[in-house]
């Protein structure tokens, strides 16, 4: 049987609809993540309040694609590269929301470490920032370009980023018990950088699924595999 043209033309423009409110949410998470990185990096609590004010916005996004992507699926029963599309939208979009949520986290953490003079441990978080925001931001071009290399290339990188995050840890588990006084401050750190890596964990969701979309291989335990 030959589907009607129109009707396929009309499958296009949901995905394509689909797909352009995924990438607005990407877009509106890494914002939101940027404002809270220099929020705390710059001291600036102005940027802080507008990353948690992105949340609101980045979670009604979630609720949109969700409803949109089974109303897709339902409406038009795609198979093949198609479905797969579809079904890495919707489940793309759960990722991309708690990359914000994490943004929101250092937002907040950041506000009350900038109630207090600076501490030289903030240098500690530097790399581990600049580690998981290039991440998230391969992760969701490797979904846009359809990159299976580049995607193979953020799960790869998801094991240095613990290491990073483990040997933070450590270091500012030690200068808490080495000054008591700060010990709040370097608290909020630790709670940043573990922040920082569930982002990553969240741009290596993302990466295995634009795998998925685009070579309809499922590498889920292979990059579980790898890490260990």
């Amino acid at each position: 049987m030959v589907i009607p043209k129109h009707i396929l033309g009309t499958f296009d423009e949901a995905l394509t609809a689909l797909r352009k409110d995924l990438l607005m949410m990407a877009g509106l998470a890494e914002r939101s993540l940027d404002r809270a990185l220099k929020g705390l990096l710059q001291r600036n609590d102005d940027l802080c309040t507008h990353a948690i004010a992105d949340d609101e916005e980045i979670d009604q996004l979630e609720k949109q694609i969700d409803k949109d992507g089974f109303e897709i699926l339902l409406r038009y029963q795609p198979v093949a590269s198609d479905l797969r599309r579809v079904i890495s939208a919707i489940k793309l979009s759960p990722n991309i929301e708690r990359v914000g949520d994490q943004a929101t986290n250092i937002a907040k953490r950041a506000r009350k470490l900038n109630r207090h003079p600076p501490l030289p441990e903030l240098e500690l978080i530097v790399p581990i920032q600049a580690y998981a925001m290039s991440m998230f931001k391969d992760s969701i071009n490797a979904y846009v370009r359809e990159n299976v290399d580049l995607a193979h290339s953020v799960c790869s990188r998801d094991k240095q980023l613990d290491d990073m995050n483990r040997d933070a840890n450590k270091k500012l588990t030690e200068r808490m018990m080495e000054d008591s006084e700060q010990l709040r401050g370097y608290f909020n750190l630790i709670l940043i950088s573990r922040a920082l890596e569930r982002v990553g964990d969240h741009a290596t969701n993302i990466a295995e699924d634009a795998v998925y979309a685009a070579a309809a291989e499922d590498i889920r335990h292979k990059s579980l595999a790898a890490s260990v």
